[in-house]
């Protein structure tokens, strides 16, 4: 199977511009991402899509691959299925891999690429058990359920499942891990899906695939993530920029 990992990366954000270019310890976050994904040898191919030149240029530098996209995407999947159209070859499946998670493990890709062999598998990503307790009420951290079959029922910010009965034992939460693998044919039809209202409302574009009656598996992972989403993220893991 044909399966190429894709890095999105925009220049613009409201919260940290340029997150892309920032420095961590000599190198950039996308340099940093790009060679920790290399590092699985289970992807055929690795693509930075950006629809910035400053980063097209860096990620040339290093000698890493790009791929020029549209300004007007709204989401990673909607940059990630623009680039397997500019491919000359054809993936068979395709993983997402967030340009801001500069400790991206290459064991959690080659989790998800393996899932996503699996012939019945249209959708994949990962989830973790949350053992930091306050992570259940971070609204930041979204919180998944599954089935038990590993096919998910619904993400949130909030904390679910809810706990009414406060007697009983505390039920085992997970977070979602922001990474997605899909196949070529499904991740043409979901970018063309309009928002539904689970996502507008959470905020979580993975509710419009779900409320389209599309199937997300998950896998458990037991390997921690960490996503810089602000200049105080990089103080916290004792970096500066």
């Amino acid at each position: 199977m044909n399966i190429i990992g894709i890095i999105p990366a925009r220049y613009a954000s409201t919260r940290f511009p340029g997150k892309p270019l920032v420095d961590i310890n000599g190198k950039t976050m996308i340099q940093r991402v790009y060679e920790q994904a290399l590092g699985c040898e289970l992807l055929n191919d690795l693509i930075v899509a950006t629809d910035d030149e400053r980063i097209a240029n860096h990620v040339k530098q290093f000698g890493g691959k790009v791929e020029m996209t549209s300004p007007n995407h709204q989401s990673g999947t909607d940059r990630c299925c623009e680039v397997i159209q500019l491919l000359p070859y054809t993936p068979d499946a395709i993983i997402n891999i967030q340009g801001d998670e500069p400790f991206i493990q290459p064991e959690q890709i080659s989790m998800l690429a393996q899932l996503m062999s699996n012939p019945n598998v249209e959708i994949g990503t990962l989830i973790k058990e949350i053992t930091d307790a306050t992570e259940i009420t971070n609204e930041n951290v979204v919180k998944v359920v599954a089935d038990n079959f590993g096919k998910a029922l619904y993400f949130s910010r909030c904390a679910i499942p809810f706990q009414r009965n406060k007697s009983q034992n505390v039920p085992t939460y997970y977070k979602h891990i922001g990474m997605y693998g899909y196949k070529r044919e499904v991740l043409q039809k979901i970018a063309g899906l309009k928002p539904s209202p689970a996502e507008i409302s959470e905020s979580l574009e993975q509710l419009r695939w779900l409320q389209n009656g599309y199937v997300i598996n998950t896998a458990i992972t037991n390997f921690e993530t960490y996503a810089v989403d602000s200049p105080d993220d990089l103080k916290k893991f004792n970096f500066s920029n």
